[in-house]
């Protein structure tokens, strides 16, 4: 599976059970580069792509149902127990950082590599930056 997150410059992902940021950009831009491929998102993410909902999954257990290839929107779980399961990482940063009490709990500096980078515009933030991380 393909993992999709946005994390702040520590890695943060969630803080007191909210997410840190939105941006509508970045789910624009999720659903282009995964276009006519199916993205699987928890219910606490279910807002973000509402309206959006072609090729979006929605299910609590969403990171046990994904197939090899699927996508899934990750921002409110930990990700160390799929760790095998995960055939790449795509990280939208916000270029910030934030108070956060979900980390994400796997290391991208250590079997992964960082195979692309590119910063756009985002709506709530001047630069937001797109990594893409492979085995």
């Amino acid at each position: 599976m393909h993992i999709i997150l946005c994390l702040d410059d520590h890695n943060g992902m969630l803080f007191h059970h909210r997410r840190q940021s939105r941006d509508r950009v970045v789910i624009q831009e999720i659903l282009e580069s995964w276009k006519g491929k199916r993205i699987w998102i928890s219910p606490f993410s279910f807002a973000l792509f509402q309206g959006n909902e072609e090729n979006v999954l929605v299910d609590e257990s969403f990171l046990e149902k994904a197939k090899e290839g699927d996508s899934c929107f990750v921002e409110d779980k930990s990700l160390n127990p799929y760790k095998d399961a995960i055939e790449s990482f795509t990280v939208y940063r916000w270029n910030r950082h934030y108070p956060a009490d979900l980390v994400l709990d796997v290391d991208l500096n250590s079997e992964w590599h960082l195979v692309s980078q590119k910063d756009f515009p985002g709506y709530s933030h001047a630069t937001i930056t797109k990594e893409v991380y492979k085995r």
